[in-house]
């Protein structure tokens, strides 16, 4: 089991690496910690490329680099690389590629609320292209312990089984609670007062079908989650440090690639926990899961 990590020499980068630590925990897994060194083009700050500039770039890289193994706890196998890329996003989908890794994990934007979600742009990338789960730290986040409990929201639209199957398999492998959550804003013009009762018939019928998955392999519950927006819906969840959420990508992404839709997206501005989301037509058995890959 294999996670690239976007290691920047910043917040974004350390709450990045908790989180890799926290899941490499969880699973036994193995971090590849990675920063990108951008190609030489006209539009670097030095063009054509000087020999001493490069010499020290490199030199720094390599010694943040070495200073982000060094936070990585000692129980935690990891290794470090410095990659040349077009972009930081380019540059960590194709280490993922290259390495085997099923997941990729960032940190969100540096300038977001203590513990909110401000998607910077590598993620903003990352979550339009990439074709294996990214997980998002929100800013701040300081827990490296194993995680103890999955939340998966969970819908009615294209793609939903399989973010249902992958929390399934996730949470039987890994050991953990995993919690279904229906999620209903209730301003929505098309909601009345059937709305919050539909979406529990809902949640009831995703969550017989995860214990048919789960055959006994792990302790799923299934909640209801209303609010006058889907922003109220998500401050109306309870969660602790040790929780993490998976969410579907877009029903317009293409096949095994990521898409943020707008849900997500509105979630991902209230939510306290890290978010994982899963590209669409994902298999856990096939490709790998959130927190799992077969070498």
């Amino acid at each position: 089991m294999r996670y690239v990590v976007g290691y920047t020499a910043n917040e974004r980068g350390r709450d990045a690496l908790n989180l890799a630590a926290a899941l490499a925990r969880t699973q036994d897994a193995e971090l590849d910690l990675v920063m990108v060194d951008p190609v030489h083009s006209p539009y670097t700050a030095v063009y054509p490329p000087e020999s001493g500039y490069r010499d020290l770039l490199e030199e720094q890289l390599e010694q943040w680099l070495s200073d982000g193994l060094a936070q990585v706890p000692d129980d935690v196998r990891a290794a470090g690389y410095i990659r040349n890329a077009d972009s930081d996003a380019h540059g960590l989908i194709d280490a993922a590629d290259e390495l085997g890794a099923g997941l990729i994990v960032v940190g969100a934007s540096s300038n977001g609320i203590f513990k909110r979600f401000t998607v910077g742009s590598v993620a903003n990338a990352l979550l339009h292209a990439a074709q294996v789960p990214v997980a998002l730290a929100p800013h701040g986040y300081s827990r490296t312990e194993p995680l103890t409990r999955i939340t998966c929201a969970v819908g009615n639209r294209r793609g939903a089984e399989d973010v249902l199957e992958t929390a399934v398999q996730t949470a039987a492998r890994s050991g953990l609670p995993l919690r279904l959550v229906s999620l209903v804003a209730l301003d929505a013009p098309s909601r009345d007062e059937n709305t919050v009762l539909e979406a529990g018939l809902h949640a009831q019928d995703r969550l017989a079908r995860a214990r048919e998955l789960a055959a006994g392999r792990c302790q799923v519950t299934a909640v209801v989650a209303s609010g006058r927006t889907i922003e109220n819906a998500v401050d109306d969840l309870d969660f602790d440090d040790g929780d993490i959420m998976l969410i579907g990508s877009s029903r317009l992404a293409a096949n095994n690639q990521l898409f943020l839709g707008p849900t997500a997206s509105k979630v991902l501005r209230s939510l306290p926990v890290p978010m994982v989301v899963v590209p669409r037509n994902f298999r856990a058995g096939g490709t790998s899961s959130p927190t799992e890959v077969t070498e």
